[in-house]
C-alpha cells in the first residue's frame, strides 16, 4: 500500500516555524492501531488522515500516541495540501470530523478555519497550577485545558513547566497566555499526557483563547502569536458562536509511505 505523504509547516510563512504536521490521504480508514502507528512514526505533533468523500472530505488527528478531536494546526496543512498541492478549485474546503463539519476558506493569501468558539470558565485550582508551571498565574480558566493568564509576555516566556506535574493535571493540556508587546495576545500550550511536551503552535486553543482575549480587550479581531521556540503567526476574529483562526503554510516534504 502507498500512501500519499506531507508535510506542512502551519501558521508560518517559513520553513522550519509554525506547527509541522503530516497529512496522509487515504482511500478508507484503515485499523485505528495502525493510524495510530502512522502518527508515531511520523513523530510530529499531529498527523491528519485525510479521505475524499466527492466535494467534502473525511479527517481525522492523531498525536504520536492518542488521537484527538480537534486540531487547528493539521486541519490547516491539510487545506494547504488539497488547495497548492491537488487543484482543490472551490474557495471553501468542508471536511467532516469528530467535532462536526469544519471549513476552510482562502481569505487572500491566508487560509481561515471555521472552528466551535469554546469559552472556559473560572476555576480555583492555584496551588496545584502554580506548582506544575512554576509561576503563579493571576486568573485560571477551564475547559477543555487549562487557560493560566499572566499579566505580560515576558513571563509567559520565561515558564519552565515541570512536565510530569502538567501531565497529572485534569485537562488535556494547560495554556499560559498575557497581552502581547507586538499583537494581542500571546501564548504557549503544554500537552504532555497527550504526548506534546510544548506545541509550536495550537489552533484549537485559540478557539477558547480568542473568545477570552475578545472580551477582555474588547475587539473582534485580534492577532495573535504563540511564543513557543519554532513560532507561530494567528489572525483570529470572534464570530460568536464560531471562530475564524487565519494563518499561511509551507510545505516541507512531500512523498510517499510504503506499507508493505
Amino acid at each position: 500500500m502507498k500512501i500519499p505523504y506531507f508535510e506542512i509547516a502551519a501558521f508560518t510563512n517559513r520553513p522550519f516555524g509554525g506547527n509541522p504536521a503530516g497529512v496522509c490521504f487515504l482511500e478508507e480508514w484503515l485499523p485505528d492501531a495502525q493510524l495510530q502507528a502512522l502518527a508515531a512514526e511520523n513523530n510530529l505533533p499531529e498527523t491528519a488522515f485525510v479521505i475524499p468523500r466527492g466535494d467534502r472530505f473525511d479527517l481525522r488527528w492523531m498525536t504520536p500516541s492518542v488521537e484527538v478531536d480537534l486540531c487547528g494546526h493539521a486541519t490547516l496543512a491539510a487545506a494547504h495540501v488539497l488547495f497548492y498541492h491537488r487543484a482543490f478549485a472551490a474557495s471553501i474546503i468542508r471536511f467532516q470530523s469528530n467535532s462536526g463539519e469544519l471549513t476552510v476558506q482562502r481569505d487572500g493569501k491566508r487560509l481561515a478555519l471555521d472552528f466551535p468558539s469554546l469559552p472556559a470558565g473560572a476555576v480555583n485550582r492555584g496551588d496545584e497550577l502554580a506548582d506544575a508551571l512554576g509561576a503563579t498565574p493571576s486568573e485560571i480558566l477551564k475547559g477543555r485545558d487549562y487557560i493560566a493568564i499572566f499579566a505580560s509576555q515576558e513571563e509567559v516566556a520565561e515558564i519552565i513547566p515541570d512536565m510530569q506535574r502538567v501531565a497529572k493535571l485534569d485537562a488535556q493540556g494547560t495554556v499560559v497566555t498575557a497581552p502581547g508587546n507586538d499583537c494581542d495576545f500571546v501564548s504557549r500550550y503544554f500537552a504532555p499526557a497527550a504526548g506534546i511536551p510544548e506545541d509550536p503552535v495550537t489552533g484549537s486553543t485559540h478557539c477558547t483563547l480568542i473568545p477570552y482575549w475578545s472580551q477582555r480587550l474588547g475587539k473582534k479581531e485580534l492577532f495573535a502569536r504563540q511564543i513557543s521556540p519554532r513560532g507561530g503567526e494567528l489572525y483570529c476574529r470572534d464570530r460568536g458562536e464560531r471562530v475564524s483562526i487565519g494563518g499561511t503554510a509551507v510545505t516541507y516534504v512531500e512523498g510517499t509511505i510504503q506499507l508493505d
